[in-house]
């Protein structure tokens, strides 16, 4: 039996899925009655990992970000991955924001899980292994414990725990 368990925290995203979720907000746009005559666009650079959203009012943008989350949701793919920069002035008096899509955890995410860890007082370590948090304990128990506890917390990047030992 091994002395030793682990997993590993990721914040990953699947891209293909993110392409399947734009798509149907896209064909949910042109179908709707209050879109209409509008300009209004959601518009996914793949390369970039960014989703462009161009609305005519601040209602109608209120309204394509429900469209892309309600198909984010529907697609199991989590809000959280979802990252809003302001708003700002497109052409012609229309309005544009711009959704960079988080697919990986930057280190000072991964610090902040690995203290929110720590301050957990659960008896198990921590390793910061580029874009994953490693978890370590000698009982499952504990282990099982950080992942309730993450579950429970209010972390702002999607987590998922694989490679448990």
């Amino acid at each position: 039996m091994a002395d030793k368990f682990s997993f590993d925290i990721v914040s990953q995203v699947d891209m293909m899925e993110v392409e399947n979720a734009v798509n149907q907000a896209q064909k949910e746009l042109a179908t709707r009655f209050d879109f209409k005559g509008s300009k209004s666009s959601i518009d996914f650079n793949k390369g970039e990992k960014k989703i462009t959203l161009v609305a005519d009012d601040d209602y109608k943008l209120k309204a394509l970000t429900d469209i892309l989350e309600a198909r984010f949701a529907k697609r199991s793919i989590s809000i959280k991955a979802l990252n809003y920069k302001a708003q700002e002035k497109a052409f012609e008096g229309y309005i544009r924001q711009v959704a960079e899509i988080v697919s990986e955890m930057p280190s000072d995410k991964a610090k902040e899980l690995a203290k929110l860890i720590k301050d957990s007082k659960l008896k198990v370590q921590t390793q910061i292994d580029g874009s994953k948090v490693k978890v370590i304990s000698a009982k499952k128990d504990d282990l099982q414990s950080v992942i309730a506890y993450l579950k429970q917390s209010s972390f702002p990047l999607p987590l998922q725990f694989t490679n448990y030992r």
